[in-house]
């Protein structure tokens, strides 16, 4: 007798949003499992914003089944959104009022919410309570956005583009406060334009393409990332001579840096090791890497978009 799987904290059945003739969304499926990040991408009008409204029950869909922790989101009301917590790429405050007073406000409304205080420490604003929101700098004020969405102690957050602005310092101390989300058993939907974010916090990633998901996977694997071939480059030594034969495609030169390709990276990495320790030599700016996950992203774009391109060419 099998073990029966949790239900997911967001599942989507072929969803579907039409605005006229113009499909936003597209027959998309997907689910989110209860305590991860999951990572919602894809390219200006793909239908992100779409299907993360209709998620957050703001916007009523064409067609299709969806569920947001066990509710129809657009019929949940107050049942749902009281388990739900938002974090805009902007918002409104009132700048007038203090960290604390602002906080509190919100606290007012739930019925069991968290303690005023921890919360505010929880998102990095412990030294700023008394402080008025007019004097806060724009990535505080995205803290102070957070404390709202989680004030009253939601089961699923969504983050939309969370570190628009800031500095590298402050995008770092804001995935370290993301991550902790995930510590409180959190469930969070992420939409961001930095991959670089995407692949520090995200457990999985779902890209959207023309309004329908056109891959789903981790980070790691999106694409096929983990096994693509891997590109090696260094610097050609002095004194090392010709670059011997390899498990490698035909070296490429820019100058006296080498790169090479391969689907035997361990075995490549042997070879270039042994030739050039034998020569009393070192392989100087060495580098190892496989395509990034930006890399991945904009090449199914890309082709996706090609595609329809070409669909659209041979039915005129």
């Amino acid at each position: 007798m099998g073990v029966e799987r949790e239900a997911p904290v967001i599942f989507v059945e072929d969803l579907h949003m039409y605005y006229g003739r113009f499909h936003a969304v597209d027959g998309l499926s997907f689910r989110v499992e209860r305590g991860e990040i999951y990572a919602l991408l894809g390219p200006n009008g793909a239908g992100k914003t779409t299907t993360v409204e209709i998620l957050e029950g703001h916007r009523r869909r064409t067609s299709g089944e969806v569920t947001v922790l066990g509710h129809d989101p657009w019929r949940g009301g107050r049942r749902l959104r009281e388990r739900v917590g938002i974090v805009l790429q902007s918002g409104g405050f009132d700048a007038d009022l203090s960290v604390g007073e602002m906080v509190r406000v919100y606290a007012g409304l739930y019925a069991h919410p968290r303690d005023v205080g921890d919360t505010i420490d929880q998102v990095g604003l412990g030294g700023k309570q008394r402080a008025r929101v007019r004097t806060l700098s724009g990535g505080q004020l995205r803290r102070l956005g957070l404390a709202l969405a989680l004030i009253g102690d939601p089961e699923l957050i969504f983050l939309d583009e969370p570190t628009t602005g800031f500095d590298p310092s402050a995008r770092r101390s804001a995935w370290e406060m993301i991550g902790r989300l995930r510590d409180l058993g959190k469930t969070v939907v992420l939409t961001s334009h930095y991959l670089d974010e995407v692949q520090e916090l995200a457990d999985r990633v779902g890209v959207l393409s023309a309004g329908t998901l056109i891959a789903e996977s981790t980070p790691t694997e999106l694409g096929g990332r983990d096994l693509a071939e891997t590109v090696i480059s260094f610097r050609l030594p002095d004194r090392a001579g010709d670059l011997p034969r390899g498990p490698w495609t035909e070296p490429e030169a820019h100058g006296d840096l080498v790169t090479v390709r391969t689907d035997h990276p361990t075995r490549a990495l042997f070879a270039l090791t042994s030739w050039v320790m034998g020569h009393g030599e070192e392989l100087r700016a060495l580098t190892v890497a496989r395509p990034s996950l930006e890399d991945v992203y904009l090449q199914l774009t890309e082709e996706t978009r090609s595609a329809r391109t070409g669909s659209v060419r041979d039915a005129k």
